[in-house]
């Protein structure tokens, strides 16, 4: 059995990352069915919280209209609890919205450690400023106003970006940048290409 994958995806929101996880998972099931991938994605735990209704929900929805990224501790323990439950040994890894600090990078590296996933390849969909901007507002979220979305990128850049250089030159990752700004089709095929898949 060849070791199972581990995908670590960064890229700005409307960057496209959510469609490329789900072309890049239907690529592998293709070339094997019985392919099991764990997609830890704490984004949608926190949808989960908020619609809950719970006070922790309630709070995570304040912090999510006033455009900051959720705290480190509960980020974390989302992130951890998906491993815990779904990530098998010979399961194809794929995570999507963490880490998000710098703080979050050296949880993930011990978390890779534990499980003993020692070829990481992190995939950068690189996309610049004004075309995240405009793909943003195409969008029409609730939280895509313009004062949303600059402050959105704010945090990406000042928090994201430098936890994904956490990894770079770092023994067992790998960092690829993908150009974001082609078709959906055109980055899969680029991205199924760098990565050697």
């Amino acid at each position: 059995m060849n070791k199972p994958y581990t995908f670590l995806f960064f890229g700005i929101a409307g960057s496209g990352k959510g469609t490329q996880i789900e072309l890049l998972q239907k690529y592998i099931k293709e070339k094997d069915p019985n392919a099991q991938i764990t997609l830890a994605y704490p984004g949608s735990e926190f949808r989960k919280l908020i619609a809950g209704g719970s006070y922790t929900g309630k709070l995570v929805q304040t912090t999510l209209d006033q455009g900051w990224l959720q705290p480190n501790f509960l980020t974390i323990s989302l992130f951890t609890n998906i491993l815990v439950s779904s990530l098998g040994e010979n399961t194809h890894l794929m995570v999507d919205g963490f880490p998000r600090t710098v703080t979050q990078s050296e949880v993930f590296e011990a978390a890779m450690d534990f499980y003993g996933r020692d070829n990481v390849k992190v995939v950068y969909i690189k996309v610049e400023k004004e075309e995240a901007i405009k793909r943003m507002k195409l969008r029409a979220r609730s939280d895509d106003t313009d004062e949303g979305i600059a402050k959105r990128f704010d945090e990406y850049v000042n928090n994201v970006v430098p936890a994904m250089y956490y990894f770079k030159d770092k023994s067992g990752y790998t960092i690829y940048t993908i150009n974001g700004e082609q078709s959906v089709e055109d980055v899969h095929k680029e991205l199924i290409k760098t990565l050697g898949l």
